[in-house]
């Protein structure tokens, strides 16, 4: 790309949380923002940095009324010395473009993004939170502009990056989450949009997640579309079970999300000679595990919480209690170890951080 990023910086910075305020997830955002527009026959263009503000979008567009839109997450944080860093932030421009090409999206220089949201970064360090568990998170988003009803792609679109500093993704933090198997409701099909990540799939898993709640859960285990038998993924993170000894993870089988943390977890996992098998796996082998005293440890995996260990399965109408409610030995030390490596508490042998400044 040939176009350059032209910042504007705001001249009425927003008070930033009080250093002893718990950040809840979400809810508050920095001072500037990342805006770039494609237009068809033009291409991307117009790359900037603004104040982050709201704006205006036609109601005939087609991100509103057909849902033409993919994101991503990642987070940057401060390390033992105060450097800002960020954790395999190309993995997210690659799967970013992929779930472009799943939409009928334009894809975008992922160099030249990469460097416009770390320069975003940069000019907001500020609120990069440094207590312990807390982040600055990146949420770079692409929709659709066009005022159009009609099915089609979209001409017209626009790329932004947002920052929100925060805590911890569940108020559990890192202790043992209560999951309800889901039978009734599905995520996606093979030959869906469940490997992108798209609004879509999140609108549609509301309801379960509602109803998982209002029984005392936390999150939904989604089984598969088909056969409602193999898992596939935990609320919005991918999942892991240590069955004597192995550790097993759905196989990425097109409806499933590719998880950065998923594949950063299996790459820990093989440099430790721990085995690790991607497979199809039955709620019904993880319930029989757990009466045979094999079920060790489970726990899902994704960019909010990094690791979340699972104290508690429910489905059709049967509990199954995992190591007893308490997180396991090696839930904990994927999560100090990857943790580590994202602060430079633990040295980083795969390259997998970014310095920004």
């Amino acid at each position: 790309m040939t176009v350059q990023i032209t910042i504007n910086k705001t001249t009425q910075p927003k008070e930033k949380p009080a250093v002893d305020n718990p950040l809840a997830f979400g809810t508050i955002f920095t001072d500037h923002m990342f805006v770039m527009d494609y237009t068809h026959g033009t291409g991307w263009h117009d790359a900037r940095i603004e104040p982050y503000e709201p704006f205006l979008l036609d109601p005939a567009a087609i991100v509103l009324h057909y849902g033409q839109t993919v994101f991503e997450g990642l987070k940057a944080y401060l390390n033992e010395d105060k450097e800002v860093v960020l954790f395999r932030p190309e993995e997210n421009m690659k799967r970013l473009n992929r779930s472009n090409d799943r939409l009928c999206m334009p894809n975008f220089d992922e160099e030249f993004v990469l460097e416009g949201l770390k320069q975003l970064v940069s000019l907001d360090a500020d609120w990069i939170p440094d207590r312990a568990g807390t982040s600055l998170y990146v949420r770079p988003f692409i929709f659709a502009t066009q005022p159009y009803l009609g099915v089609a792609p979209s001409k017209n679109y626009r790329l932004m990056i947002i920052l929100s500093p925060v805590g911890p993704y569940y108020k559990e933090g890192i202790n043992p989450v209560k999951i309800a198997v889901e039978s009734q409701y599905v995520r996606a099909a093979v030959g869906g949009t469940g490997s992108a990540k798209t609004a879509g799939n999140y609108a549609g898993a509301m309801k379960a997640q509602e109803v998982a709640e209002a029984g005392g859960y936390s999150q939904v285990l989604w089984l598969d579309a088909k056969e409602h038998q193999y898992i596939e993924e935990v609320g919005a993170m991918n999942v892991f079970f240590k069955i004597n000894g192995e550790v097993i993870t759905p196989s990425l089988n097109g409806s499933i999300l590719e998880g950065i943390t998923r594949k950063s977890v299996i790459e820990l996992l093989q440099s430790w000679d721990i085995p690790v098998t991607e497979r199809k796996v039955s709620i019904q082998e993880i319930f029989d595990a757990n009466e045979e005293g094999t079920l060790e440890e489970a726990f899902g995996t994704g960019t909010a919480a990094v690791i979340s260990p699972m104290g508690e399965l429910f489905w059709s109408g049967k509990k199954c209690e995992i190591n007893n409610n308490e997180i396991g030995e090696l839930s904990l030390k994927i999560y100090d170890t990857i943790t580590g490596i994202q602060t430079g508490k633990v040295e980083d042998p795969f390259g997998w951080v970014v310095n920004i400044e």
